[in-house]
């Protein structure tokens, strides 16, 4: 009996990477498809900062101000007089009664107050005012 371990044989005995490598290959394109990005409208408004930051509901009403002072319903261009109208139509297609503003930051201190005034009177019973973190610039 030969229990050497000798090079003799012609055997060469290595460890075959390429399933390896296929299937991390397989996992990063499955991660990559199934993560979720958050969606950010097409309107371009500057945040103002925050320290604090609480998470978003699912379904939410959305008025973005942007720093030209036009106001948008989801995305939607629409003046401050038919604003309570569309809050109303919003919200009677079961949109919760939360409301996200997102006002740039050099929109005036006034516009703000009268949209939350409009939410307020249209039945609105959260509102939530968007910034974006301190360490963003």
């Amino acid at each position: 009996m030969n229990f050497s371990n000798d090079d003799n044989t012609g055997i060469k005995m290595d460890i075959n990477l390429t399933p390896l490598i296929d299937v991390t290959l397989q996992l990063v394109i499955f991660f990559m498809i199934t993560t979720t990005f958050m969606a950010q409208t097409g309107i371009d408004v500057r945040l103002p900062k925050a320290s604090t930051k609480d998470l978003q509901p699912e379904k939410e009403l959305t008025v973005t101000i942007s720093k030209d002072r036009k106001i948008y319903l989801n995305e939607d261009l629409v003046s401050l007089a038919e604003l309570p109208a569309r809050l109303d139509k919003a919200r009677s297609l079961g949109n919760k009664s939360v409301l996200i503003i997102k006002a740039d930051e050099v929109v005036p201190h006034g516009l703000v107050v009268s949209v939350m005034d409009v939410a307020k009177k249209s039945g609105i019973e959260t509102l939530a005012i968007a910034t974006r973190p301190e360490d963003e610039h």
